[in-house]
């Protein structure tokens, strides 16, 4: 039972590592579309909801037909509501908002100050102690974090830093609040039926967020903006999404949340190939010493 358990964790492991670095890409593609192809906040995120939503329309079908549906309490169904909301709506509003104002490398320096809000939420709500090897983890991880961006917090020529790092901080902090809550429903109703209520309930609001402020022009863009909004809505949303569920369902939030925190160094690489912002050797630095924290609580991690 032991080995059977050690195994099961490691699989968490690379499911919400490789969600992780999945997910990192958005902020890339989100930048190419704002420099490439001029399209707005709102827009951009219901095409990536819009793209998405059949995906996940099309896998709660058949998860429903393959399982015996269990009805939920409306109390469930109020959280799950409130959850979808602050985890796919609030916190990926926030996130393309504050893209407008820093790039994508500065934007997941401040993101991924995400683990210790959960971490703490976790510990004064949900009675979560906080293990050892989760503080040294996390000391490791957010050096490394800081090392890999002290290049971009020297220059200070970010435009309307404070401004995007506000808007940041807030998507952080909703996202953290997502996976805490996630974390208990995941176990209640499912990793899969738990993903593709909130995904589409975060869908809808999205859609009515975009006919109240903008209302018009979805279709006016050029072909290449709809390809990135669909490769967008497959690999940095669908795709990753069922990931971190599962992952979160085998080793806990907390531990996802730590993990995780490999995103930032795929952001540094990415950026710099797709978006040509500068990389150097503190951001170099910085990457081994995250994913040695990455590969510590990996180890010695537990649910």
């Amino acid at each position: 039972m032991k080995e059977i358990s050690r195994a099961k964790y490691f699989v968490g492991v690379i499911l919400v590592l490789t969600g992780a670095v999945l997910f990192a890409g958005k902020a890339v593609l989100v930048k190419y579309n704002y420099i490439h192809y001029h399209v707005d906040t709102v827009s951009l995120l219901a095409l990536r909801m819009l793209f998405s939503a059949p995906f996940y329309l099309i896998i709660l079908f058949f998860q429903q037909k393959k399982e015996e549906q269990v009805k939920l309490t409306a109390r469930q169904w109020f959280w799950m509501f409130a959850i979808g909301l602050v985890g796919y709506y609030l916190a990926s509003l926030f996130d393309f908002c504050g893209l407008n104002y820093i790039t994508a490398s500065v934007e997941r320096l401040i993101l991924f100050i995400y683990p210790t809000i959960v971490v703490v939420v976790s510990a004064i709500f949900l009675k979560k102690p906080i293990h050892k090897i989760q503080y040294v983890a996390l000391v490791i991880t957010y050096l490394g974090v800081a090392l890999a961006f002290i290049p971009d917090l020297k220059l200070g020529l970010q435009k309307d830093l404070v401004i995007g790092s506000f808007l940041i901080f807030l998507s952080a902090f909703t996202y953290a609040l997502f996976l805490v809550g996630s974390g208990e429903m995941i176990q209640k109703v499912g990793a899969l039926r738990f993903t593709c209520y909130s995904m589409l309930i975060s869908t809808g609001m999205v859609i009515i967020h975009y006919l109240a402020s903008v209302g018009k022009g979805l279709l006016a863009y050029e072909a290449g903006a709809y390809w990135l909004s669909l490769s967008m809505a497959v690999f940095s949303t669908v795709i990753p999404s069922f990931m971190i569920s599962e992952g979160i369902k085998r080793i806990g939030s907390g531990n996802a949340s730590i993990i995780g925190s490999i995103g930032p160094v795929a952001t540094i690489i990415m950026a710099n190939t797709f978006l040509e912002e500068q990389i150097s050797a503190w951001q170099l630095t910085g990457t081994f010493v995250v994913l040695f924290g990455v590969l510590m609580i990996s180890w010695k991690g537990k649910k």
